[in-house]
């Protein structure tokens, strides 16, 4: 039986180091609603982000929710369909309009040329994507949401501990929301965030994910349950001593990746952008003129035990839910892109050797 590979595996801190930091659980009891290690993993991702003002969650989609709610969103909101299903869905939960810009050939995040263009008087922001960790033109967006006063809310999911120019990437725009999914590079089993500038907003987050209690029995808000408990706290303050590390050996892998297949015809790459400190989440390869198709590949693949991902396929505008509903202008970058991709298995632990392996596979192929 061929050995499975799956294509990301979580980073998990030694059991007995676990085991130490929620000992004390059993004795205070205090298992969730703000406990002390929820304030302390609070501080250290301030720190170590680089953030002004940071609010944990149980996960990234009821972050990104209470995001367009405290920012009180209404009409149209200009995003891109390249993306996971959840930032469509925290869109249309909230009872927004999704307004599809096409995506750059480059790196595959939202094309800042086609936005302006999609803008309504409906508009009330603007909600990209940094994909894969690869970063959008955030000076560009910054720049038409100044112009045309759109909020603007980042989803940072894929971009924990990466950097633009010395700058944590939770300074940009008005809010960004990062995930601590047990597939991202920093995980706290489940979890999110939030990240802006704004203190007045700290309150109204807070809020939102405790059912929009400002006081003590006063509700101003119809908030949610969003809160963070002390069990996946304690896994952040486990795995975060530990991230650079981790980030580093997710590097060699995509080193690896890189020198096996890097000018391999008919395959795409991404390059990473001056100024920007990576953090090797993912592996995509654009399978354009290859011998094969992204689909044969991917079979390939998974007859060896190896899985693969078809990330992003389909397009969130393409969804069946969504048929007919935000029919808007063609964005054939995306549909290009969507049809071709494969994300190849990447995390900390992988073995150099089957790097290799995956990697011949593919060249078997060519």
């Amino acid at each position: 039986m061929k050995k499975f590979v799956p294509v990301t595996r979580p980073s998990i801190p030694r059991f007995e180091e676990y085991i130490r930091e929620i000992e004390d659980l059993w004795e205070t009891r205090w298992l969730t609603n703000k406990g002390p290690k929820h304030k302390k993993l609070e501080e250290e991702l301030k720190e170590f982000l680089k953030v002004p003002f940071l609010n944990l969650f149980t996960n990234g989609h009821l972050a990104l929710e209470s995001a367009i709610q405290a920012l009180e969103l209404k009409g149209e909101v200009i995003t891109t369909p390249f993306t996971f299903a959840s930032t469509t869905h925290a869109i249309v939960r909230k009872g927004l309009k999704p307004v599809f810009c096409d995506i750059n050939s480059e790196d595959f995040t939202i094309d800042p040329e086609k936005i302006e263009e999609l803008i309504t008087d409906k508009t009330s922001a603007i909600i990209p994507v940094h994909v894969y960790g690869n970063i959008c033109e955030v000076d560009e967006i910054d720049r038409i949401g100044k112009k045309h006063n759109l909020k603007v809310i980042y989803d940072a999911a894929h971009a924990f501990a990466v950097k633009v120019n010395g700058q944590g990437i939770g300074n940009f725009g008005d809010i960004s929301m990062f995930s601590f999914h047990a597939t991202k590079v920093f995980n706290t089993i489940e979890g999110g965030a939030l990240a802006y500038k704004e203190k007045e907003l700290e309150k109204r987050i807070d809020s939102l994910k405790n059912f929009g209690f400002t006081d003590e029995g006063m509700v101003d808000f119809a908030g949610g349950n969003a809160k963070m408990n002390e069990f996946q706290a304690a896994m952040g303050l486990c795995n975060l001593p530990h991230i650079e590390e981790e980030i580093e050996k997710r590097k060699k892998v995509v080193k690896r990746y890189m020198t096996r297949l890097n000018g391999l015809t008919g395959i795409k790459l991404i390059s990473p952008k001056e100024g920007v400190k990576n953090n090797y989440a993912y592996f995509p390869v654009l399978f354009e003129d290859f011998s094969c198709s992204r689909d044969q590949i991917f079979e390939e693949l998974k007859k060896n035990g190896i899985h693969a991902r078809k990330y992003f396929y389909p397009l969130t505008s393409n969804f069946r839910c969504y048929e007919g509903h935000f029919i808007g202008k063609p964005t054939p970058v995306a549909d290009y892109v969507a049809e071709r991709v494969l994300t190849l298995p990447l995390y900390s632990d992988l073995n150099l050797d089957t790097v290799d392996n995956i990697c011949e596979i593919i060249l078997n192929q060519a």
